[in-house]
């Protein structure tokens, strides 16, 4: 008997000390599920049934390498990615990299807040979807800026359990099993503009560059705020690919049962066009019952008040490393009032969005462009890096991170231009 205790609160204790170690790597692959992942991921399997859901096995090594890239480079040079572009490179790059990284992030933001007011609004519907996102920027905002580090971080982890919502809802519809296995380990190729864009759409979505930046400045946090970290060691370094594996996997799961939900409710039932976060939710009552619906409904602004923080930091980051200005979700605002300032322009633009007549889903094809376009050259600066030894010592990629980085790369520019392609001769 006492043996059985001995062994439950062994378990409980390494479960324990699993969940401390886990941090901005569960968090990033979090906030890459996003309502405007989670539009894209809706209107794949709308459109194409489960023709997408190899996708989630591919996207998984890959983002998975870029993101321990930016993270090993935070580590280990205690400055964002930003920091280490402005030390290492040419100016003009940094600043085309601001340029490109702006807008996207600011519609990102802005179709983020839009499928969570759309979606509030179902839950109550005597309250209009544009005071819930009112709300939603006001709380985000005052949330960022008053509480701790500490708090926020903790409190995103908490947040990431909302995500498990996504694995329950397809077990509440008949499912095949045989179907299901085929179309993940057989992948489907479709050589026409409208596949192709969502295949470019879901690589923009879950590789994305605001999580480049995220990663590499929020491991600098962490390192700052555990003051037993003195200097990044073989350990910290493996706790920090755990932590990155464990989110990233963790993205990939929510993403994969997204696909399967839509592809077998939506596809099956004649829905094959999702324009917003907010049809899936209503498109999934019918089909698959009120608690499919809720549960789905719950899921999007979970992941809003998951990804909205990043986001939006991940921006305030970009732009104060650029400028040398003060920085940093540890600080109050009046010892970095940039970097809050930062943050609290992006949400209100990302807000106004709503009300100068772009759609949201105008907003998240442009999102996508713009991250597919800029993707590409910051994994080809990300490779570099992590292969500089003057900036990375000995802790440069593997060759296992060179060949899964080199291979993002290269999926990722061979599907823009086919996509250019296409667009140019339809």
């Amino acid at each position: 008997m006492i043996k059985i205790k001995k062994s439950s609160h062994k378990k409980t204790s390494k479960l324990a000390k699993f969940w401390k170690l886990l941090g901005p790597g569960l968090v990033t692959g979090a906030s890459d599920d996003d309502p405007s992942g989670i539009a894209t991921y809706s209107q794949a399997g709308a459109a194409f049934g489960l023709s997408t859901l190899w996708t989630s096995i591919i996207a998984f090594p890959l983002m998975a390498s870029i993101q321990q890239m930016c993270a090993r480079i935070g580590l280990v040079t205690s400055q964002g990615l930003t920091g280490t572009l402005k030390k290492n490179y040419p100016r003009p790059l940094l600043y085309l990299m601001l340029v490109f990284s702006f807008p996207a992030i600011v519609m990102n933001i802005g179709a983020d807040i839009a499928g969570m007011g759309a979606v509030g609004n179902l839950l109550f519907p005597s309250i209009d979807a544009s005071y819930f996102s009112v709300f939603f920027t006001i709380l985000l905002l005052c949330l960022i800026i008053y509480l701790p580090y500490q708090k926020i971080a903790s409190t995103l982890k908490y947040l990431c359990i909302v995500l498990l919502v996504y694995l329950i809802v397809p077990f509440l519809y008949k499912q095949d099993f045989l179907q299901i296995i085929k179309a993940t380990f057989i992948p489907t190729l479709k050589f026409d503009k409208e596949f192709i864009s969502i295949i470019v759409g879901i690589l923009g979505t879950t590789i994305s560059p605001y999580l480049f930046f995220w990663q590499a400045s929020v491991e600098v946090e962490e390192m700052k705020n555990n003051k037993k970290i003195l200097i990044v060691n073989k350990k910290i370094i493996n706790n920090m690919q755990q932590d990155v594996d464990f989110g990233m996997t963790f993205s990939g799961l929510v993403m994969f049962f997204i696909i399967l939900t839509t592809g077998t409710v939506l596809f099956k039932g004649g829905i094959h066009q999702i324009d917003t976060v907010e049809q899936a939710a209503l498109a999934l009552k019918p089909l698959a019952g009120d608690l499919a619906y809720l549960l789905f409904a719950i899921g999007v602004i979970g992941t809003g008040l998951i990804a909205i923080p990043v986001l939006s930091g991940s921006l305030s980051y970009i732009f104060t490393e650029t400028f040398g200005w003060e920085q940093g979700l540890d600080k109050k605002f009046h010892e970095a009032k940039a970097f809050y300032v930062i943050i609290a322009i992006s949400l209100i633009l990302g807000l106004t969005l709503n009300y100068v007549g772009i759609s949201p889903v105008k907003a998240l094809i442009y999102t996508a462009i713009l991250y597919g376009l800029t993707a590409p050259v910051l994994i080809a600066i990300i490779l570099h890096i992590s292969n500089n030894k003057k900036i990375m010592g000995e802790f440069v990629n593997s060759r296992k991170s060179n060949i899964l980085g080199f291979s993002a790369l290269i999926i990722m520019t061979v599907s823009a231009l086919v996509l250019i392609y296409l667009q140019l001769t339809s």
